[in-house]
């Protein structure tokens, strides 16, 4: 009896060690997110105003607004998913659906897999070396959105694939059992209860292309004109923070730029988040 004590006490110490150390992870996390958006917002918001969202960016002439720069942000945040989502969803559906094991899936996992390690940098300068000079699209945002739309594949296809995985293969033999083609059980029950997974692979794409400074210099250029085609080269609000902190002439607009890139980017996964939730409710029903 008193081992069997002993050996309870041992457990409840064991186990209480563990969720402590969890605990401690979880609220370590928490904390560090919210004192670096606060320290952000808290130096940057005082500093945003319309004058400063609308205005052009000519330091010389009196106007330092970032106009241009969500233009710029904007275009490129859309031709890249644009470009990447139906790409990598496809991937994502032939790696879950019809690959059958062997030398072929391991390639293509292995190749997924080395791209999400490559450094930004390498990106950069494959960009600029085949699509501005090879294919001659120049500093252009079509040529960033192509060069973000290969750094962002990885996360696409591996969450998507991911997503498909968790849907119960009883889905698709009920469906297959009702006389649908595999094709139509993919397109009609597979890829809608996966849809809250897909969004998160386009959230987390959306994420690296926001912070992407490197590799949109080299393929972007850093114009800060308005871009009025994406043949244009632009600037983004993450390479014109890049240079603002590089420069150091004006702290306070380094820190109303990066709080104006951090609610852009809540938004977007807001309005991501409420779109998947429309859709799974319209799904159930």
């Amino acid at each position: 009896m008193a081992m069997r004590n002993s050996i309870k006490t041992r457990r409840k110490a064991k186990d209480g060690f563990t969720y402590g150390i969890i605990y401690f992870c979880a609220f370590f996390t928490v904390a560090a997110l919210i004192a670096i958006v606060g320290y952000i917002l808290i130096n940057g918001l005082g500093g945003i105003n319309w004058e400063f969202l609308s205005a052009l960016y000519k330091p010389g002439l009196g106007q330092e607004g970032i106009w241009p720069m969500i233009v710029s942000t904007l275009m490129l945040i859309g031709l890249t998913v644009i470009i990447a989502t139906p790409i990598g969803i496809l991937s994502a559906i032939y790696l879950s659906e019809y690959a059958k094991k062997g030398a072929l899936l391991e390639l293509i996992r292995f190749a997924t897999e080395s791209l999400s390690g490559i450094p930004s940098i390498i990106y950069g300068l494959f960009g600029y070396a085949f699509f501005v000079v090879v294919c001659g699209l120049k500093l252009s945002i079509l040529s960033g959105a192509l060069t973000l739309s290969i750094m962002v594949l990885p996360i696409i296809i591996r969450t998507t694939e991911e997503a498909l995985l968790a849907i119960p293969q009883s889905y698709r033999e009920g469906s297959l059992a009702l006389g649908a083609g595999k094709l139509t059980t993919i397109l009609r029950v597979v890829l809608p209860s996966a849809i809250g997974g897909i969004l998160t692979s386009v959230i987390l794409s959306i994420g690296r292309m926001v912070g992407e400074t490197a590799a949109l210099i080299y393929t972007m250029g850093s114009s800060v004109n308005v871009p009025q085609s994406l043949m244009n080269g632009g600037r983004t609000l993450s390479v014109h923070l890049y240079f603002l902190a590089k420069e150091g002439t004006d702290m306070g607009q380094s820190f109303a730029t990066a709080a104006v890139l951090l609610i852009l980017v809540a938004f977007i996964n807001f309005l991501a988040k409420s779109v998947a939730n429309v859709l799974q409710k319209r799904n159930r029903g």
